[in-house]
């Protein structure tokens, strides 16, 4: 099955099950392979692509304006995108936008991302959500010359995500501190200079703006690589720690990051704050189970429902696995649910300031319904030491 648009097609976007899609490349040349994804966000197209969590992924995007705001650092989640590519609509326009500094071809192109334009988003979404998230190569090649049989044997070939750990491959090399506020009118970023707790995040593809969400709550923040043991963390004498976001399979991360957190709710009663892929090693590490989604969550229009006040939040999700609810051991209890599927969207242990959610708060879509964690976390730094 192909599709053909017009001018010459200079970019092929090959199915595991055969289908090709041609399309206008821009961005970097080239050829990836990865699983294909959909997001429904209308805002937020480089903070999607500089997430961590979508490493070996490649997005399509569900809103048509891609490109319309521009690019500008500010936005970055983390230094460079991480999303292996990107799929829309329409080619992007021409950027209107007083913070833009620069286009999305270019920064695409200067950072080697490939990305396909002209597409038929709306079947690709359908065909994702019927079959599940495929496995597909992507090639960008001015020339028009594509080895189509080549590119669908490269998608078929590609091993998956399940079992895959990539939390290695985006963690941070060496420990650092983190001080910087979120983005408030008219001073912009501002920096923490009055923490009142200590907390150690353990990087497992941190975002930036969770990281600036602590600091905002009150939080003197210092990261540490995924591989960290429970005796560095412990080093560095922290209020509470915090387990961020990332890519891949938790089962997989799990083998390093599960002991680590279980022998420090074996050996001290800290908060424990989790997010995304730090809430599924969370329940790992409770005795939970974790399994592999159809095509995940990925948008900023999840609503999610906090069970113990019946609060509805607008909340932005971005996850391929999920904890198992019904694998939920005695002693923890599910927290948020989503109200698109009843999947999981949050646990706590019972009787201790030990919690984690799979949706962002951080990104802000409802725009504060979930800051209050943040505050939570902070709320009971301060209690354990009162």
């Amino acid at each position: 099955m192909v599709d053909t648009v017009s001018p010459k097609p200079t970019a092929c976007l090959a199915l595991a099950d055969g289908t090709v899609f041609y399309g206008h490349g821009f961005g970097a040349t080239g050829r990836c392979v990865a699983e294909l994804c959909f997001n429904t966000a209308m805002t937020g197209y480089q903070e999607i692509m500089t997430d961590p969590s979508y490493a070996g992924q490649i997005v399509t995007f569900t809103f048509p304006h891609i490109g319309n705001t521009g690019v500008t650092p500010e936005d970055d989640e983390t230094a460079d995108p991480v999303a292996a590519g990107m799929v829309v609509k329409w080619d992007p326009t021409l950027a209107s936008n007083w913070r833009a500094t620069e286009e999305l071809q270019s920064w695409l192109t200067r950072t080697g991302r490939i990305a396909i334009g002209g597409i038929d988003t709306r079947r690709l979404t359908r065909a994702i959500r019927q079959q599940g998230a495929p496995h597909v190569a992507l090639q960008h090649n001015p020339d028009g010359i594509f080895d189509v049989e080549a590119l669908v044997a490269e998608a078929r070939a590609w091993p998956g995500l399940e079992g895959m750990d990539l939390a290695k491959d985006v963690t941070c090399a060496q420990s650092y501190r983190w001080d910087e506020m979120r983005w408030a009118w008219p001073d912009g970023y501002t920096r923490q200079n009055a923490a009142k707790h200590k907390v150690v995040a353990i990087d497992y593809g941190a975002k930036r703006n969770i990281l600036r969400c602590l600091a905002s709550a009150g939080c003197d923040v210092t990261v540490l690589p995924a591989s960290a043991s429970a005796e560095e963390v412990l080093a560095h004498a922290p209020d509470g720690i915090f387990l961020s976001n990332g890519p891949g399979d938790p089962a997989a991360t799990g083998t390093y990051a599960v002991p680590m957190i279980k022998e420090i709710l074996d050996q001290t009663d800290l908060p424990v704050f989790g997010i995304c892929l730090g809430h599924q090693i969370l329940a790992l590490a409770l005795g939970a189970k974790t399994i592999k989604m159809n095509h995940g969550h990925h948008g900023a229009n999840h609503p999610v429902k906090e069970n113990g006040t019946g609060k509805v939040e607008i909340t932005s999700m971005n996850h391929g696995f999920a904890v198992d609810a019904q694998s939920l051991p005695e002693g923890v209890e599910e927290t948020h649910v989503s109200l698109f599927d009843g999947s999981n969207c949050g646990i706590r242990m019972v009787g201790r300031p030990v919690y984690s959610v799979q949706h962002h708060p951080e990104a802000s879509p409802g725009p504060q319904d979930s800051f209050y964690l943040f505050e939570r976390f902070a709320e009971a730094m301060a209690a354990r030491k009162a």
